[in-house]
């Protein structure tokens, strides 16, 4: 196997990992309808069930397997951006508090968004091409300089950043172990419609981000490249995607690339063959103005936090960067209140 990928360059290489992993995110993710955004009004609303579950299914593997591999020897986390450089606390804080609103307000994180689009939802294409512009001008653009000062005021060192350097060896797998069997408890008191098969998906979502981590560290072990030790993430490569086929005459091939492109292609052909492939249109009802303004903050926010709902919600949780669990905390706690002020007031409103 090794030897057949030596004979492609490095970025076929790294493309064709993204693709197989993209495509395994984006089928599972949209069979689960796997959704930071749903989850958080669940839990947040004291009725954590069937969605949350399908969240913490999709956590509890990530974190399970990419720790298991870790401890394996088959990652070397010296290896990983989210633990090996200087990370930004006020980032977290700021950009997940930002990325917490946004999802709300759009109804969909930027994951859920590109999935979404997949399936032929035109109100999840058009705030996520708002989030990939955002997102590019946040990093490189006219908004990178306040990216840059709000990043600047809490900054943590590498040897700071991965948790589980402060923990017992055991600890994350223990923790991942806690988390899925809170996972099955919920799935199984569930009386909502979400299926065995449903939770199967959402796992399936969390074995494609472990495989991410996976593949990254097998190809790095025997490339003479430098090849980065990645997983799942949205805002950056979404951005880079978006960039490269603006501004160049072939796309560049990389791994975020593959990801992005196989999530899309993964979900349209899981809703195509489950028969639910549907256009779906802005409407009086849905609204516009709130769909953009939540896509900017998500956009400005996930560049911040160091990543999106799954990029560092997930895959920076995985593998126990203390800036993806601060982002994730704060994502969680500000779509709670947003949703308790907007959504919810409304719909009381409404029922009165």
């Amino acid at each position: 196997m090794t030897s057949l990928f030596e004979s492609l360059s490095t970025g076929q290489v790294a493309a064709l990992l993204g693709l197989a992993v993209g495509l395994l995110f984006g089928a599972f993710a949209q069979q689960s309808r796997f959704c930071l955004r749903s989850a958080c009004i669940e839990f947040w609303r004291n009725r954590p069930s069937a969605k949350f579950a399908i969240w913490l299914f999709t956590f509890s593997t990530a974190l399970l397997l990419t720790q298991w591999m870790i401890s394996a020897g088959h990652i070397n986390t010296g290896n990983i951006r989210q633990l090996a450089s200087t990370g930004s606390l006020s980032g977290a804080i700021v950009g997940g508090s930002l990325f917490g609103i946004g999802m709300i307000l759009a109804r969909g994180c930027a994951s859920r968004l590109l999935v979404l689009s997949g399936t032929g939802n035109q109100r999840a294409l058009i705030a996520g091409l708002i989030v990939t512009v955002v997102s590019q001008a946040s990093l490189r653009g006219v908004l990178s300089p306040a990216r840059e000062q709000i990043s600047s005021w809490w900054l943590v060192d590498a040897s700071q950043r991965n948790l589980a350097d402060h923990l017992p060896h055991w600890a994350p797998i223990v923790l991942a172990l806690v988390l899925l069997v809170l996972a099955i408890w919920l799935a199984i008191r569930s009386d909502q419609r979400e299926t065995r098969w449903h939770q199967a998906a959402a796992a399936g979502v969390g074995v494609s981000v472990a495989l991410g981590w996976g593949l990254t560290a097998w190809h790095a072990s025997w490339s003479f490249d430098v090849i980065p030790i990645k997983s799942v993430s949205f805002t950056g490569p979404s951005a880079d995607t978006l960039m490269g086929l603006i501004n160049e005459p072939s796309l560049p091939l990389s791994f975020d690339i593959g990801i992005v492109i196989g999530v899309f292609a993964g979900a349209f052909a899981a809703s195509v063959i489950a028969g639910e492939f549907k256009l779906q249109v802005f409407t009086a009802e849905t609204g516009l103005s709130r769909y953009i303004f939540g896509a900017v903050l998500m956009g400005f926010g996930g560049m911040l936090a160091g990543g999106c709902a799954v990029g560092a919600g997930v895959t920076g949780g995985a593998v126990m960067a203390l800036t993806a669990w601060v982002a994730l905390l704060f994502m969680w706690l500000a779509a709670g209140l947003t949703d308790a002020l907007v959504d919810k007031q409304r719909e009381l409103a409404a029922g009165h």
